[in-house]
């Protein structure tokens, strides 16, 4: 079974009341149990972090090192402008995907560029919710073919 660290940025606390238009009104909690569900159908434990800490975020990424074999990160608005977060990710070596429920590229200019993306295996944002099990989708195929080619 592969296991996958599932961390969430700064705001999504407030997935569900903030900006229900971008985010949908399903709390992160709500998405979380649902995520669960499709990652036990897929062979994947997960487990789960929020935090609105840069530093905090950077910990649970160098705690994925341990026994890991993805990420999947909505980096929220950290996403453009955290070099710490993105080298937190170099630095472990642990194969992550980005992923944004909004799309980012239809937002506002600032939004556009992630400086995360050089370091994630892909990003994957505009689907809601279902961002979120592309994504898990993307790390447990690609976690499949690595086994296969070794």
């Amino acid at each position: 079974m592969i296991k996958i660290m599932v961390i969430n940025g700064p705001n999504l606390n407030l997935t569900g009341k903030r900006e229900p238009g971008h985010y949908g009104s399903e709390t992160l909690d709500e998405i979380n149990i649902w995520l669960q569900k499709q990652g036990e159908a897929l062979g994947a434990e997960l487990t789960f972090f929020q935090s609105n800490s840069e530093g905090e975020i950077c910990d649970a990424i160098h705690s994925a090192l341990q026994d890991c074999q993805g990420i999947l990160l909505n980096a929220g608005a950290y996403t453009h402008y955290s070099y710490a977060i993105r080298d937190a990710i170099a630095a472990v070596s642990v194969p992550c995907v980005e992923v944004h429920m909004s799309n980012i590229h239809a937002r506002e200019p600032f939004r556009h560029e992630s400086v995360l993306a050089p370091v994630c295996v892909g990003q994957i944002s505009g689907f809601g919710k279902h961002s979120y099990i592309l994504g898990l989708q993307a790390l447990t195929e690609n976690y499949r073919v690595k086994m296969q080619s070794s």
